[in-house]
Order: structure tokens, then C-alpha cells, then sequence
């Protein structure tokens, strides 16, 4: 008599790491912000993507306009949030402002007087809503020292089509040279760099991409980094050919800040529900033909959204001289 075997649903890894933490995490006080946080180090997601389920978590809902734009952001090599901002993107707002607010301590600008400066005055947009060497950049215009740029995304989908036993297929964005006070101040971006670095391999004739992130925010940050690379490997299967495989989500340090943890317990309580699909509503056969109008989210229900402060900590810091 052949057995039942009932397969937990794969957002259960996601909310066995929320308990993780809560049980295990160890206190740190970020020295820039203050901000508290429980971490734990070294762990691991799994989300296979053969089946068609897309992981967008479902115990909370999940902005997927924001993943999507985002993700296009990245893809097209733009650091500046005047894109996002024109589409109604808020997401990436903290950090422009938070460095128009070292840099002009006296400005007695609110948040939202700057997102309104950077959504109508141009120059203004062009001067403080840049965050040079980020994500964008540094994976399609990565600055080299004979002053031409490498564009690692294109390189590794070529890579992935000539050489499916590729080992070397990596796309980083971990430069040390804009990073904290390795960087020369006036050369610093200001902006911590959190998933570092991912990989592409193909097995069996599906494509696989694992991503490190070095430091994670798992309740607000980390369903946004589920969702933005498991459709950054659906796109990139498809320009490739390749059926998609696995994704695979290992983290350094991965906390919870101590003002989300009634929020999280909240969401501890909720039962997930299937997983979304994606479809394409357009052919595309390179990564710059592909548009974020061209993505389906398909049967989304998740429960209610749970609302949370981001925290703008980490980045360059500063030491005050003591008198």
C-alpha cells in the first residue's frame, strides 16, 4: 500500500527562521543608528521553481510592485531613485535621504519635501538621488582601472548559453574601494551593500542561482531578496533556454530588529497559502529587451500586509574625536 507523503509547504522555511531567531538571536546595537537587532549566522532558504510556484511569502503580503521595479532598476543599471520615485516606488527613499542629511546637517527638509524635490525638480534628482556603485552599476557597468566598464550580468548569461558546465558564472557587487572606511571618504557610497554576491549554475538542464547576503533584515528585507531573485533566475532562464531550478538563499548575519518583533509574532500565527505563479505576457530573448510590464503575478492571495519601520543602519560610519 503505497503511502501518503504530505510535503510542507516551502514558505514554512522562511517562518522556522523567524522562530531561529527569536530563540536563538544574539542582541547587537548598530553603533551608527542604535538601532537593536537578534542575529544569527549562517543559514540557508531553499525554493525549488520547477514546479511553476513562484516564492512570494504569503503570511504577510508582500509589495510586489516594489520587487519588480526594483528588480528593472537593478537590471537596467540605474542608481538613481527618480525612476522609482516616478513610478511610486518608495522603497529605496530612506538612504538618498539619509545622505542629503549628513551632508547638509543644517537643511531642515522632511522626508517627504526631498521625494517631492527629487519627483520635480531635475537637478536636484540629478545631484541627491544618486547612489553611485550599487546594485545597478556595479552588475552591468562595474568600473575598472583603464576606465572601461564590465557588464558581469551580460557576461555570465553569455557564459551560461556557450558553457553549460560553467563554474565561473558569478555576478558580485562587493567593491571594496566604495565600502565603509575602506573607501576614501570623498569615493565612500554611503550605502551598505547586503546581497553581495550571486551564481548561476546549471543542473540537469535547469538553471540554479544561489545568492550570498551578508547581512539580512528578515522581516522586511528578506521576502523583498526571496521574491527579487527568484524572478531575477525566471528571467534569466528564460533568455537562456534553461527550464528554472532552484534558488538558493544563504545568509551571513540575519536578525530581526527588536521593534519588529511584534510583528513578527503576528505573522507567526498565520498559515501560508499556495505560492503565486509568474507568467511573461511578452517575449523577450536578451536581458535589455525584458520590461517589468511584461511580468503576470497569477492567483496572489496572501494574507494582510504587516506594517514595520525600516532601519537606514550600516553604511559608512564616521568616529566622532573624543575632546
Amino acid at each position: 500500500m503505497l503511502k501518503l507523503i504530505k510535503i510542507m509547504h516551502q514558505e514554512y522555511q522562511y517562518l522556522n527562521l523567524l522562530k531561529d531567531i527569536l530563540k536563538n538571536g544574539v542582541k547587537k546595537v548598530d553603533r551608527g543608528t542604535g538601532d537593536a537587532s537578534f542575529s544569527v549566522f549562517g543559514r540557508q532558504l531553499r525554493f525549488n521553481l520547477s514546479k511553476g510556484e513562484f516564492p512570494l511569502l504569503t503570511t504577510k503580503r508582500v509589495y510586489f510592485k516594489g520587487v519588480l521595479y526594483e528588480l528593472y532598476w537593478f537590471l537596467s543599471g540605474q542608481t538613481n531613485i527618480k525612476y522609482l520615485v516616478d513610478h511610486d516606488v518608495h522603497i529605496w527613499d530612506d538612504y538618498p535621504y539619509k545622505i542629503y542629511k549628513i551632508k547638509n546637517q543644517k537643511s531642515k527638509i522632511t522626508k517627504e519635501e526631498f521625494i517631492a524635490k527629487i519627483k520635480t525638480d531635475e537637478k536636484f534628482a540629478k545631484r541627491w538621488g544618486k547612489l553611485p556603485k550599487i546594485y545597478g552599476e556595479l552588475w552591468r557597468c562595474w568600473p575598472t582601472r583603464y576606465g572601461k566598464t564590465i557588464d558581469q550580468l551580460k557576461w555570465v548569461i553569455n557564459e551560461i548559453k556557450e558553457d553549460p558546465h560553467a563554474h565561473n558564472t558569478l555576478v558580485t557587487s562587493w567593491n571594496p574601494e566604495y565600502l565603509y572606511t575602506m573607501a576614501r571618504k570623498k569615493d565612500t557610497s554611503y550605502f551598505p551593500i547586503c546581497h553581495n554576491l550571486y551564481q548561476l549554475n546549471v543542473l540537469n538542464g535547469h538553471l540554479c542561482l544561489q545568492l550570498y547576503q551578508r547581512s539580512a533584515d528578515v522581516f522586511l528585507g528578506v521576502p523583498f531578496n526571496i521574491a527579487s531573485y527568484a524572478l531575477l533566475l525566471l528571467i534569466i532562464s528564460k533568455v537562456t533556454g534553461y527550464k528554472p531550478g532552484e534558488f538558493v538563499h544563504t545568509f551571513g548575519d540575519v536578525h530581526i530588529y527588536e521593534s519588529h518583533l511584534s510583528a513578527v509574532k503576528q505573522q507567526l500565527k498565520r498559515t501560508p497559502r499556495p505560492f503565486p505563479k509568474i507568467r511573461f505576457t511578452h517575449d523577450f530573448s536578451s536581458i535589455d529587451e525584458f520590461k517589468p510590464e511584461y511580468v503576470e503575478l497569477v492567483d496572489y492571495n496572501p494574507h494582510p500586509p504587516i506594517k514595520a519601520t525600516l532601519s537606514v543602519s550600516g553604511g559608512y560610519f564616521e568616529k566622532k574625536n573624543k575632546k
